[in-house]
């Protein structure tokens, strides 16, 4: 059996980002939830593995540069991946022990400086532990770390698979 093309599962992996942060973008401004710091900071991670994947599928690298992007791919999506797992965490802690919830981050762009920023983008905060919207069970950021897995488990194939 032969393998895929790597130049066509990466563009694969690029429509499903595509696909993925359009979804997100209609939670927002269709059902009007709104993302918190740390959905932010994995859409970041999101965009990346889907940059990478863009460039991989108009490099048409050898076997070198395809182990080299799986790699890169694997490393975002082992960001997402993080993020996605502390925001899970935020949302199982008791009400008593959630952080207190700040400002949006437009405001917070405006008034703070942008390191007060950054942190409250990679640490999140109380809104971070708000459930807003499920599926099957699983609220945003779960369905989020199985993405961030299966991106993971992807770039690592890619790097590591047999031409």
């Amino acid at each position: 059996m032969s393998l895929p093309n790597p130049r066509i599962t990466f563009l694969l992996v690029f429509l499903a980002v595509v696909f993925l942060l359009g979804a997100a973008f209609y939670l927002e401004y269709v059902r009007g939830l709104e993302p918190c710091p740390l959905c932010i900071t994995q859409r970041v991670m999101l965009l990346g593995v889907g940059l990478v994947s863009l460039i991989a599928f108009v490099h048409n690298p050898d076997t070198i540069g395809r182990r080299f992007y799986g790699l890169l791919v694997s490393l975002w999506g082992m960001g997402g991946l993080y993020f996605a797992g502390r925001q899970l965490w935020l949302q199982s802690l008791p009400a008593d022990q959630v952080p207190a919830c700040g400002p949006g981050i437009t405001y917070m762009l405006d008034a703070f400086p942008l390191a007060d920023v950054i942190k409250t983008l990679l640490t999140g905060d109380g809104n971070c532990a708000e459930i807003q919207w499920t599926l099957m069970g699983l609220s945003i950021p779960g369905w989020a770390a199985v993405g961030f897995a299966g991106l993971i488990l992807f770039g690592g194939w890619q790097a590591f698979r047999k031409h």
